[in-house]
């Protein structure tokens, strides 16, 4: 079996590749009006009107140029684009530029735990207009199956927005190996600040799977776990039709997520097929020694180079440090908070409570107005038993929402810790008289009991009380 992945990623620049139209797919919600509608970021360009001509984005070579150089591949000193030929219609001149002959970058590699996935190429190109395959009963154009649509709407927004496209070589050998792949080149690519992946369809993944002589292409799947689901189901089909003794159809297929299943779409084209011919319209693209050395110097430290920072000079966990990487705001911000809190304390908190609160909330520390500084108060509180873990916790989650002094919130909120078992008892008669199996439980011999009744006294005091009192005065009045 041979899995190749060629992923196509949408670069984050301020304009368009070959026009200077907005690079802004983003739905920008104002008065509950969507500002951003399908075909207002075009001009005649976009939507290929005759006569219209291409003109560079220096940018988004400069951020190709930087993928290539994080993926460990040769730049070549010039390379150049060509017109891709096909008839469709999400493509208005019926021909995209691209990069074919030679790319901008070749013969990289991204290690995959300890396995080096080789780069066949990186090439540069614009990206087709969006299609639409929707239902003439859905008011609200949502994507239906291309072979179950009633007709298609086009968006041209997407028209020409930069593209990277990044070709491995057939080296996978399974499903979930590909998946750690996507999920690796999306960390580097998010520490790059290349591409926002938030964006829909900001990551599109053309997955070529061959388990006979035939290669089948599974097009345009969004989603590290779709890709995964489609090549699982690709696996499975092939390995029927081979042991029914038949060939594998060299084809191109879509992937239906709400199926589960990969449909026909046609038959695989040649390069030939698409009668590439140099752009005349576009110049040579140079790339010096100099600006090279250029480049590198703006390459950030990389989630793997932070990893193995973290475990050697900060002493933290493994497991920990890579959490706390995945996301390159939380670890910016981990590392401005473990300057001046206990590195450990911090470390646990970044890559527990903090994430769990933010994927709660479907939230990303960048959307917050939280600071550094709120979390180093906060954790001095929990060091020095002002509040309970607990009540920290529930102190951070109204931080993500309202981003205020975690001192004001303990004010407002009257959470300080509870010391005194004068304040205390009461609570703990209470929970006594509701709950009278855990004391027959625990003068039967059952010491763990009593975790359980000071567990109930934290939750009437909303994590305020202080579980070594409320331990003293259960053992006291159960003597």
């Amino acid at each position: 079996m041979k899995i190749g992945l060629e992923c196509h990623v949408q670069l984050s620049t301020k304009t368009k590749l070959f026009c200077g139209c907005p690079n802004n797919r983003q739905k920008v919600v104002e008065d509950e009006h969507v500002v951003n509608e399908p075909n207002m970021q075009v001009c005649d360009y976009c939507i290929g009107l005759p006569g219209t001509k291409p003109r560079l984005n220096k940018k988004a070579i400069e951020y190709a140029l930087k993928i290539a150089v994080a993926l460990n591949c040769k730049i070549s000193s010039e390379s150049f684009f060509s017109r891709k030929t096909y008839f469709y219609p999400d493509m208005g001149k019926n021909y995209q530029i691209t990069q074919y002959e030679i790319p901008i970058a070749s013969n990289g590699f991204l290690k995959v735990g300890n396995k080096k996935i080789r780069i066949e190429r990186i090439n540069v190109e614009e990206d087709p207009a969006r299609i639409v395959h929707t239902s003439k009963y859905d008011s609200d154009y949502k994507s239906a199956s291309i072979t179950h649509s009633d007709y298609t709407l086009l968006d041209y927004n997407r028209s020409g927005v930069p593209l990277c496209e990044i070709v491995t070589d057939p080296e996978f050998s399974t499903s979930r190996e590909a998946r750690l792949f996507l999920q690796d080149l999306s960390s580097i690519l998010r520490y790059l600040d290349v591409f926002d992946p938030d964006v829909e369809g900001s990551m599109r993944v053309d997955a070529n799977i061959s388990m006979g002589s035939e290669r089948v292409e599974v097009k345009n799947i969004s989603g590290f776990k779709d890709v995964e689901k489609a090549l699982n189901y690709e696996i499975i089909r092939q390995k029927g039709i081979l042991s029914r003794g038949k060939a594998v159809a060299r084809e191109t297929r879509g992937w239906d997520a709400d199926a589960g299943i990969t449909r026909s779409l046609r038959t695989k084209e040649e390069a030939e097929d698409y009668g590439y011919i140099f752009e005349p319209d576009l110049p040579r693209i140079t790339v010096t020694k100099s600006r090279v050395s250029e480049i590198k110097s703006l390459i950030p430290e990389l989630a793997e180079e932070k990893v193995e920072r973290y475990v050697k000079k900060m002493k933290i966990g493994l497991d920990l440090a890579i959490s706390i990487v995945s996301d390159p705001d939380i670890a910016a911000m981990f590392e401005d908070v473990a300057k001046k809190a206990d590195v450990q304390t911090a470390a646990k908190w970044f890559a527990g409570e903090i994430k769990k609160t933010l994927n709660y909330r479907s939230m990303r520390l960048k959307d917050t107005k939280i600071k550094a500084d709120h979390i180093i108060k906060l954790l001095k509180f929990v060091k020095e038993k002002v509040i309970t873990e607990a009540t920290a916790e529930l102190i951070l989650r109204e931080m993500i929402m309202r981003p205020e002094d975690p001192e004001m919130l303990l004010v407002q909120d009257n959470a300080t810790r509870i010391y005194d078992e004068s304040i205390l008892e009461p609570t703990v008669n209470e929970v006594l008289n509701e709950n009278v199996q855990a004391i027959l439980d625990y003068k039967a011999g059952k010491k763990e009991a009593i975790n359980f009744l000071v567990g109930q006294v934290m939750k009437k005091t909303r994590g305020r009380g202080d579980s070594d009192a409320i331990r003293r005065i259960f053992l006291r009045l159960l003597k």
